[in-house]
């Protein structure tokens, strides 16, 4: 009888493109590694781009507790359209002038969004309500239940170019950019969207290095199996 293969466990970082989903990117994995006990620590919109934390084999188990790691992202949110999405993917709802807004307001609607704050899920979304995924609800263009939950934001960067606000934020685990985007233009009174968003890092592990898809596709499975790192003790502890 052949010995079972020693167990593929740890994370390993990769930088997913834009125009897949998360789980797009976890069948790459499975594929490249024959193997099918991969997940993630967050998902990525299929319009964002940036860092995808993979979790391999019993490594796995520790994805809810990752999830909640803060994450750094940078984006730009688009004034003046707002979509149904609260991104650049969605329909069209309603498109406004932008006119009299200046740094200076920016900045201080801003202010609304820094520390704690509670936003509204965006009704695309993954959440459930009393056992129904919203985004469910939307496409059926049913009435969508308004969820709140409470996130944390540090701006790290803020500039305005009528009408592109580009930003830098770090933020709790579950917060939605969308809804920033969104939130910020109805307090404007021009409404907006999330036009762009990269993921930089999650918790210590940052973008810079992480595979990208090209490269994965180049890789020797042994070598990807060597990029496999162990998940740090004091995160899982």
């Amino acid at each position: 009888m052949k010995p079972h293969p020693p167990q593929l466990s740890g994370i390993l970082l990769f930088d997913k493109p834009q125009g897949i989903t998360s789980h797009d990117a976890v069948e790459i994995l499975r594929r490249k590694l024959n193997f099918k006990k991969i997940g993630h620590a967050g998902t990525l919109d299929p319009m964002a781009t940036g860092l995808l934390v993979m979790l391999l084999g019993p490594a796995t188990k520790y994805q809810a507790r990752l999830q909640g790691c803060v994450k750094t992202y940078k984006g730009a949110i688009k004034l003046g359209v707002e979509t149904d999405t609260w991104d650049a993917e969605g329909k069209v709802l309603k498109e406004t002038p932008v006119e009299g807004i200046t740094a200076d307001k920016i900045k201080s609607v801003v202010g609304f969004f820094t520390g704690k704050v509670i936003q509204q899920v965006p009704p695309f979304s993954a959440v459930r309500y009393k056992g129904k995924h919203l985004y469910k609800l939307a496409r059926k263009n049913a009435a969508v239940p308004i969820v709140r939950r409470e996130v944390n934001i540090k701006w790290n960067r803020c500039a305005f170019k009528n009408p592109v606000i580009d930003f830098e934020v770090e933020c709790s685990g579950g917060t939605y950019v969308r809804a920033l985007a969104y939130e910020m233009g109805r307090m404007l009174g021009t409404g907006g969207h999330l036009n762009e968003l990269r993921r930089l890092s999650v918790n210590r592990w940052k973008v810079d290095g992480a595979l990208k898809p090209d490269a994965l596709v180049k890789m020797t499975v042994e070598a990807v199996k060597g990029r496999i790192a162990e998940v740090p003790p004091d995160l899982i502890t």
